[in-house]
């Protein structure tokens, strides 16, 4: 067997079928690494050692006796919003959790397809913020600068991946809490269609805003992730047709027309779109054009109507989750001034939020319409900022909070509100030293995920980011140092 731990998702299952390395190797790799960086990194609220370690040597049973499966015996971890049997879900809160006796839907489909989960990554309560910080786990820091944040509120999963401590991660997204924190670590995150993974043993998390995605270092990794963890449990309130995201990675995208979208959607707070970041989704732009697509400056019709229908879903499904934690004495003053606005939002405001949703698809689907403007995928910056430094919101109270994610982070959040896919892509760094990480992201109509997969995945082969990696991470991912 090869004494090289192959790095990415695709790579170490193609190693494993081929006898070249084993899964205890790569889990035992990948539990060394979590423990080596722990203390720095910070990525995990909980790891699975010796259940991990099982888990592999059983794997390696299966493929010795001939069994193949989409991700037979490869670790990867998951974000602490998914039940894994065995484990408490804590959702980044303080408190005694009791273990959950099942694995959420997304996690049995993982671990159907034979992927080891080894642990569950860092999120702030309740997944809030666009920072991975908290009292009950402390701070979680960016590989690629241990000064700045990850981002959120999948942030643990995004440090994790972009640190090679696993090849990919699930993550969730209720308003950009899989895209930030891919945008601020350089990966590819994939928001796909509202039910394409199933979010059972709820009907639908958050009130429709929020699913789970995938985080990886390539296109072809998020889709295979995406894939094994895609399918929908018969209660799911959403299930949207079967699309097929494997095939689009090799697959040319055509010419397509790009709509060009800098202007963020009306939140009535100050917003301010970093000139660096301007340049930086600019640049893409233009890589976008010298493919031989069409890019054109135009802009989702939005209105005023996009935030009325997020808030109170966000802010309901905040009331709604909180029945689960034991003590709400042990909650950040903000989330619990959160969870008193989420109680009053909950009823009528909250009815009139989800009637809105379908007009403001109407609305904002004439960008793709042929009647309309006809285009096929949009461009926007991920983040107008890039990623704060640590500590950034850790004085601030509510209000001041909300204000300021806002202003970081005004560009994911009503594609929540649609359902609709998106996937962040690396578009370069804000310093010349390359260590705070930009993304920029594809934005498609309904089920478009193979359209917006092969569209990255053509981006991908032009500007090969996959190949940068944070200072001393890669011997290190690679089994060298």
């Amino acid at each position: 067997m090869t004494s090289v731990i192959p790095q990415g998702l695709s790579e170490q299952v193609r190693a494993l079928a081929g006898g070249e390395v084993s899964s205890r190797a790569l889990v035992e790799r990948a539990l060394d690494r979590i423990a080596e960086t722990q203390g720095t990194l910070n990525a995990f609220r909980r790891v699975r050692a010796e259940a991990a370690l099982r888990e592999a040597d059983e794997a390696d049973r299966l493929l010795a006796a001939g069994r193949r499966l989409p991700l037979l015996g490869v670790p990867i971890a998951v974000k602490d919003d998914a039940d894994v049997a065995g484990e408490p879900t804590a959702f980044g809160c303080r408190g005694e959790f009791p273990p959950k006796t099942e694995d959420c839907e997304a996690v049995r489909r993982l671990r159907a397809a034979g992927a080891v989960v080894v642990g569950k990554t860092n999120t702030p309560e309740l997944g809030q913020w666009p920072f991975t910080e908290g009292p009950a786990f402390g701070l979680t820091r960016n590989p690629w600068n241990p000064d700045h944040t990850p981002g959120g509120s999948s942030g643990g999963s995004a440090a994790a991946v972009a640190a090679g401590l696993v090849p990919a991660a699930l993550g969730s997204d209720g308003a950009g809490s899989v895209r930030i924190p891919a945008a601020w670590t350089h990966l590819i995150g994939v928001k796909p269609q509202r039910g394409r993974i199933s979010t059972w043993p709820e009907a639908e998390a958050f009130n429709g805003i929020t699913c789970y995605g995938s985080l990886a270092r390539t296109v072809e990794d998020a889709a295979l992730l995406l894939n094994a963890a895609t399918g929908s449990h018969p209660g799911d309130l959403h299930q949207p047709p079967p699309v097929d995201v494997l095939s689009a990675v090799r697959r040319d995208p055509g010419r397509l027309r790009v709509a060009l979208s800098l202007k963020p959607p009306f939140t009535g707070t100050h917003k301010h779109l970093d000139p660096v970041v301007r340049a930086a989704v600019l640049r893409l732009a233009e890589r976008l054009a010298a493919l031989g697509h069409e890019v054109v400056e135009a802009e989702p019709r939005y209105g005023v109507g996009v935030g009325l229908s997020f808030l109170p879903r966000a802010m309901a499904g905040l009331w709604e989750w909180s029945s689960h934690v034991p003590d709400r004495a042990l909650l950040d003053v903000r989330t619990l001034t959160a969870v008193r606005h989420g109680r009053l939002l909950g009823g009528r405001p909250l009815r009139l939020a989800r009637a809105a949703e379908e007009p403001l698809r109407r609305r904002v689907g004439e960008l793709f319409s042929r009647d309309g403007h006809g285009f096929d995928v949009a461009l926007s910056p991920t983040t107008a900022t890039p990623p704060l430094r640590i500590g950034t919101m850790a004085e601030l109270n509510s209000w001041h909070t909300d204000r300021a994610t806002i202003a970081a982070c005004p560009y994911a959040w009503p594609w929540n509100v649609l359902g609709w896919p998106a996937v962040n892509v690396p578009a370069g760094f804000a310093d010349e030293d390359g260590t705070l990480p930009l993304g920029a992201q594809l934005l498609g109509p309904a089920n478009s995920e193979p359209l917006l997969i092969s569209l990255a995945a053509q981006l991908e082969a032009d500007q090969r980011w996959y190949e940068r990696w944070p200072g001393g991470v890669r011997a290190g991912a690679a089994g060298l140092g």
